[in-house]
């Protein structure tokens, strides 16, 4: 059985790492959820209420709710969707980040291998 080194400072708080990384997740998707109701409020001329269900359903991967009149609208809610797509997978890796570095050191502590290697 492998020695594993201690350093004299306690293990990091996950709690704390959740949370930070969770505020931060949540300010992204605001920002992400916001792009998309400024782009269908000024591209489709849609009310505040319709954009946010608009962007929401499709940052939430649901889909587009209504028919889009414009082509320049159209070219938006393309884009928005694939901007959305990328930013929802990257958010949630942000977000459990500290889960996934907790996981690969209990890995690595598990295989049998020390700090001294």
């Amino acid at each position: 059985m492998a020695k594993i080194k201690k350093h004299g400072k306690s293990p990091p708080n996950i709690y704390a790492h959740l949370a930070r990384n969770s505020i931060i997740g949540l300010v992204l998707i605001a920002l992400a959820l916001s792009v998309g109701m400024c782009g269908y409020h000024i591209f489709e001329k849609m009310s505040w209420i319709d954009s946010f269900y608009n962007a929401s359903m499709i940052l939430s991967g649901m889909g587009p709710s209504g028919n889009l009149s414009s082509g320049a609208g159209k070219l938006f809610a393309g884009a928005y969707a694939l901007f959305s797509g990328l930013a929802f997978a990257a958010i949630i890796v942000i977000m459990l980040s500290p889960v996934i570095h907790m996981f690969f050191r209990k890995l690595h502590i598990e295989m049998g291998r020390s700090e001294d290697d």
